[in-house]
């Protein structure tokens, strides 16, 4: 099967609410997103004109305005977390969610935000983030 993969950075904040140990507090990474998509239909034949599944531009603009608009340089705290601690509701950053924003909950956020933006020609086929160099979860469709 054929698949392109963009990779891409952001900043984040974030804190787990409940958590047993250090991420309950408010934190930081540098995340390394990476979507890789790839063909609807599985063939071995050459694309057509322009030769090319989808131009990573494309899924550049989408990922850009559909995920990183959102995340990049950003507080994301679950309304659980903003309910017992409600002085975080005043940060200009803020983002709330209906979850906890751990690596494997931000994959499905990521992936129901991304989904509906593509083509009948591609689907997203492996979203992998990484929180630090050498920590990351991954989702393979």
């Amino acid at each position: 099967m054929i698949s392109i993969t963009k990779i891409f950075r952001f900043e984040m904040a974030h804190a787990l609410h409940k958590y047993p140990g250090k991420c309950k507090d408010i934190h930081g990474h540098s995340y390394e997103l990476q979507i890789t998509v790839s063909a609807k239909n599985h063939s071995t034949k050459f694309f057509e004109s322009p030769g090319i599944l989808m131009d990573f531009k494309d899924l550049k603009q989408i990922v850009c305005n559909r995920i990183l608009s959102i995340t990049d340089h950003k507080l994301m705290l679950s309304k659980n977390y903003l309910n017992e601690f409600p002085a975080f509701l005043n940060c200009e950053n803020l983002v709330a969610v209906d979850f906890e924003p751990s690596a494997e909950n931000l994959l499905i956020y990521i992936f129901t935000l991304l989904n509906p933006e593509l083509t009948d020609v591609v689907k997203i086929s492996k979203i992998k983030l990484y929180e630090t160099k050498d920590s990351f979860a991954e989702i393979n469709l």
